[in-house]
């Protein structure tokens, strides 16, 4: 009797591993759109690292940047020390970003990821109001640390926190309700002294819920958000971990409501090339840390400032990446409209390069997703029932890969849904 030994991944990591499980396979190089496993298939990737890719695996322009910089000893760890490499992107992210868009912000380096992001905005917003309670929304996905998850909606995720989550209170997301009335009760809650509702120090908010199944909240619905916030001293958080850096079309996924966040946590894409770094952007007045009051020894990534530096003087000094990314999403909507007109119990949602196939019947989303990784296509899913095909393509995808991508994506759908 033959015994297969298990692989050294079965054999010493940990049963906590989730995305190898989806795709049994080990991968080894990644240009562009494409990943290698071991023996050289390729794979077309309509993940991106979770959003975190948004200009490709090992963007040749980016990696030459990086290339330079580790080359010529540049500082790699530095906490919060002021470093060249730090300067060089507040003054590309003031003079690109923050200037055109007429926002006044000060930034925050944090810990390396978005759950970092989204514990400091929490905190500050606390810390500034003198006030506990946070209102989040149903189906959001802040992270999986305690304050994040306290702000998440999934019962599954909420409960591997072990102790109780407090000091928040969900509301109902856009669509929530299948009318107009979410957030009649929101400003009923608020202003009623009987509600039970103390008043919050903070309101955080997805303008599209990536984890959530791709759910998308309508431009007035978020101006009308804004103006509940503003009108109460509520403090307004966008986090724009995933769908920031361009993901919906414009840099911000806030901007073409023309709403001004209080606070905005940004993290995944802003790197650019997939290294570890995060952003709070916050309204000056609310700067009210103390000296080391918020720190993390790995807030200081500069490997990953250079990159996210060249990322928006190559991408961001014109309109042509937002340009690009509406008209490939627009797309990618048609051919996902067509394929859903096309089968029982489908249907279609997203905005820019992000969009979501969303099945009645919930098994059949992940049978897709596996029927497509084995046919060449990374796709996962996402909902509350893991109902939701979702595609988060790179934005410099090509129409070809996009083209073949989709081609893909249409037969595994035509063969579960037969």
């Amino acid at each position: 009797m033959t015994v297969v030994e298990p692989s050294v991944f079965e054999a010493l990591e940990s049963n906590v591993r989730g995305y190898c499980r989806s795709w049994p396979t080990v991968f080894d190089t990644a240009t562009g759109s494409v990943l290698r496993d071991e023996h050289g298939r390729e794979y077309l990737d309509f993940f991106a690292g979770a959003g975190s890719l948004n200009y490709g695996h090992n963007n040749p322009v980016l990696k030459r940047a990086l290339l330079e910089y580790l080359a010529g000893d540049g500082i790699t760890h530095g906490l919060d020390m002021s470093t060249v490499a730090k300067r060089r992107l507040l003054e590309t992210l003031r003079d690109l970003v923050l200037l055109p868009r007429g926002l006044d912000y000060k930034v925050q380096f944090p810990g390396p990821t978005g759950a970092n992001a989204v514990e400091a905005a929490l905190k500050l917003a606390r810390k500034v109001t003198g006030r506990q309670i946070v209102l989040n929304f149903t189906n959001a996905f802040h992270g999986m640390s305690l304050g994040a998850l306290a702000v998440t909606g999934n019962a599954a995720k909420r409960a591997g926190a072990g102790v109780p989550l407090t000091h928040v209170a969900p509301m109902p997301y856009d669509g929530y309700l299948g009318d107009e009335s979410e957030l009649r009760w929101m400003r009923r809650a608020l202003d009623d002294s009987s509600s039970g509702l103390d008043k919050p120090a903070a309101v955080i908010v997805e303008t599209v819920q990536g984890e959530g199944g791709v759910n998308v909240a309508r431009d007035r619905w978020l101006r009308e958000l804004a103006e509940v916030c503003a009108t109460r001293g509520i403090l307004l958080i966008v986090d724009d971990v995933q769908m920031g850096c361009g993901r919906t079309g414009p840099f911000f996924s806030f901007e073409t409501a023309g709403i001004t966040p209080d606070i905005v946590t940004l993290s995944k894409s802003i790197s650019g090339y997939g290294l570890p770094m995060a952003l709070v952007l916050l309204r000056p007045d609310l700067d009210q840390w103390a000296p080391g009051e918020h720190n993390g020894t790995f807030r200081g990534n500069n490997a990953a400032f250079v990159t996210a530096r060249v990322a928006l003087e190559h991408y961001w000094s014109d309109g042509a990446l937002q340009a690009a990314t509406l008209a490939k999403g627009e797309r990618v909507r048609a051919a996902l409209a067509d394929l859903a007109s096309g089968h029982a119990g489908l249907s279609t949602r997203g905005r820019g390069l992000v969009r979501g196939l969303v099945f009645e019947d919930a098994s059949r989303a992940a049978k897709v997703c596996r029927l497509a990784f084995e046919n060449g296509l990374l796709v996962e899913t996402s909902g509350s029932e893991d109902e939701v095909v979702k595609l988060l393509p790179p934005l410099t995808i090509t129409d070809d890969e996009l083209t073949r991508g989709l081609a893909v994506l249409n037969s595994a759908v035509a063969a579960i849904c037969r």
